[in-house]
């Protein structure tokens, strides 16, 4: 992964993030934000997976149902945001539309993403730490 600090000095921290063919998408990003003591953010990228595991949240059963995408497709969009979590450690959550080659999409919370070929993703510092905590009614950390 490449990164650059683009924004200026004593604003509110950006960067741009470009990850490399091989790399995990939420695992490289929060590797990142450790790295840069970066607690509370926003971002958003477009590149490509070569795979990637998306979850739908069943509220009747309270869990994640998984939705493989086993393929090449493009990352139309993937947002989100990190937030600490009630360990003090930067948490991220996102949810993304994957462009298939017949230009049909599959969309969800990604749950992993394989970049292939890259990765494109502009982060935000965000000035208040926001804190994710564990809701058990429906089993589900939330800010």
């Amino acid at each position: 992964m490449q990164s650059k600090l683009v924004s200026a000095q004593g604003a509110r921290r950006v960067w741009v993030l470009v990850l490399s063919r091989g790399e995990e998408a939420k695992k490289t990003i929060l590797d990142f934000a450790a790295r840069n003591d970066l607690k509370a953010a926003s971002f958003v990228a477009l590149g490509a997976f070569e795979k990637a595991k998306l979850g739908y949240f069943d509220w009747q059963e309270k869990k994640y149902l998984p939705i493989p995408v086993d393929e090449q497709v493009e990352v139309v969009t993937l947002v989100g945001d990190i937030a600490e979590n009630e360990k003090g450690e930067a948490d991220l959550h996102a949810h993304t539309v994957l462009g298939r080659r017949d230009g049909s999409t599959r969309g969800g919370h990604l749950r992993e993403g394989g970049v292939s070929p890259t990765l494109e993703v502009t982060l935000t510092e965000t000035p208040a730490h926001l804190k994710r905590r564990m809701h058990k009614d429906i089993n589900v950390a939330l800010i």
